[in-house]
């Protein structure tokens, strides 16, 4: 990617309306030889291909395969090695959190531990989120400062909760306090670097009034928190590319990483149509916007080929509904691959779509992988996707004389 400050001096603020859609885990793997996109009916999805140029994403570089965080990172314009997110932050930010540069976040589960501190469910049970609600509403009444260091707990699904502590200096290069593996003793955090040892005391201070006001709370007698991290220092997307971008998404990780670039999170339903109408409604009061799908990703983890085939499907009948409202540069892609042969994100490169009036179309028939790496964008990083869709959307002034 060219320099973010040259990037930065080259952008100017227009009219024209950028989208991008992202069918979460797309890529895949053939199956009696077709991937699930070859294997799909997806009219609108071949159509609008033909009509576009086409090519291959990498959302981080040849043979790494990403996480959601990093993957979505790249395709928003950012390079995911500079900008780290730690996974604590991502689930905070996703749950509606307002965070501070003094807050430390951590995922964490509810636990079951044996009377010699062995952990034998990591996920006590899979509680439910109502007794989950009520134990954190207990942990939060019961504690609400550790050394000097405000502590927050809020509920999620089930076992799961986020935890933010509040003071100044606080570091996040901890180890996480959790073994991830059942029949280990739960442990504390340690500290990696001699200026994170006070917070690691006072993180492993909590976690032992913790375990004295829990003992009794079987199976939830305990706690894992892993993913420690602080809100880096990202500039937003109106800073670097003055856009004004929103979000559509259902899932919480997703708009929180729209938040940490400076989106407007747009609330919408639950359903793909839902997540349209919410495009339409807004389609006048921002110049950037992001669509996310969830339900190509979650049938390849499943493994579920056919599954992943039908999600593919349904996601293309949407698109007619979104051409109606001629968005000047249109972006398909998806953030990382998930094959249902793997049941898990992949180092596969990424399928690709642009839709605009000023491109030199491929006539590629069909919108997949095979057909994908025929056209003229060839295969290139995921952080180059904003560049191309800015320069199609006349965002961009001439570089030199």
């Amino acid at each position: 990617m060219i320099p973010e400050e040259i990037l930065r001096s080259l952008v100017t603020q227009t009219d024209s309306k950028l989208v991008m859609v992202v069918m979460d885990g797309i890529g895949g793997l053939p199956v009696r030889g077709k991937t699930e996109l070859e294997a799909a009916t997806i009219p609108n999805l071949d159509r609008l291909a033909s009509k576009s140029i086409c090519g291959l994403v990498d959302p981080i570089s040849y043979g790494i395969t990403p996480g959601s965080g990093p993957s979505h990172l790249a395709l928003f314009g950012y390079d995911p090695i500079s900008y780290g997110i730690g996974r604590g932050v991502m689930e905070a930010l996703g749950i509606g959190l307002k965070l501070t540069k003094d807050d430390l976040t951590a995922r964490g589960n509810f636990a079951t531990i044996d009377e010699k501190g062995i952990i034998i469910d990591r996920r006590a049970g899979r509680i439910s989120t109502e007794k989950s609600q009520e134990t954190c509403q207990f942990l939060q009444q019961e504690i609400k400062e550790v050394e000097g260091a405000q502590v927050s707990i809020y509920p999620g699904k089930e076992h799961r909760f986020v935890i933010v502590f509040r003071a100044e200096e606080l570091q996040d290069d901890l180890t996480d306090a959790d073994p991830q593996k059942e029949g280990l003793k739960a442990k504390g955090t340690e500290s990696l670097t001699q200026k994170a040892q006070r917070t690691a005391e006072i993180v492993n201070g909590y976690l032992k009034r913790v375990n004295e006001i829990l003992r009794p709370f079987h199976p939830a007698n305990t706690m894992l928190l892993r993913g420690f991290s602080k809100v880096p220092n990202i500039p937003s997307m109106s800073e670097r590319f003055k856009l004004r971008p929103a979000a559509i998404a259902t899932y919480p990780m997703y708009l929180g990483l729209a938040r940490l670039v400076g989106m407007e999170v747009l609330k919408t339903g639950e359903t793909l149509r839902d997540e349209v109408e919410t495009l339409k409604d807004h389609f006048s009061e921002y110049d950037f916007f992001y669509i996310h799908f969830k339900k190509t990703d979650s049938a390849g983890e499943d493994g579920d080929f056919q599954k992943k085939v039908k999600a593919i499907e349904e996601i293309d009948r949407i698109f007619p509904s979104i051409l109606k409202l001629k968005p000047n540069v249109l972006v398909v892609t998806g953030d990382h691959s998930t094959p249902a042969v793997l049941k898990a994100h992949s180092w596969h490169p990424n399928p690709i779509l642009l839709h605009a009036a000023y491109t030199r179309a491929d006539g590629i028939r069909r919108f997949t992988e095979r057909q994908c790496q025929k056209g003229q964008l060839g295969r290139f990083p995921a952080k180059e996707v904003i560049p191309l869709m800015l320069a199609n959307g006349l965002k961009l002034k001439k570089f030199g004389a």
